[in-house]
């Protein structure tokens, strides 16, 4: 899937989240990672349902933690974006691009 824009704000959130932690993305990290820097509460029952969502459209895909068990004798999933993942997001990025483009002297500074 390719459609950058069947995707969700959070849903996009989410995906750069994943991206930005790498090796780290947990559900557990995941939750706080976008708290801290949305400043915006994640609900658990969300951030779940999303990452289901983004795995039946073939943007995100996930496999155990190697090793030992975490917390509660189970395994933790780390999440990683897709090849469709990376297109979709960069399909909207270009899209946003162009829309923020020349509108630099009506939003000032940020616009850029």
């Amino acid at each position: 899937m390719n459609d950058a824009f069947g995707l969700g704000e959070f849903e996009q959130m989410l995906l750069l989240s994943i991206l930005q932690l790498g090796d780290q993305a947990y559900g557990p990290v995941l939750g706080p990672y976008l708290e801290q820097s949305i400043g915006r509460s994640v609900s658990r029952g969300a951030l779940y349902a999303t990452l289901g969502r983004l795995e039946q459209k073939g943007l995100v895909r996930w496999q155990l933690e190697p090793g030992g068990s975490a917390r509660g004798g189970h395994r933790r999933r780390r999440f990683e974006v897709t090849r469709s993942g990376v297109a979709a997001l960069r399909t909207y990025r270009s899209a946003l691009r162009r829309l923020w483009s020349g509108l630099e002297g009506v939003l000032g500074e940020e616009g850029r």
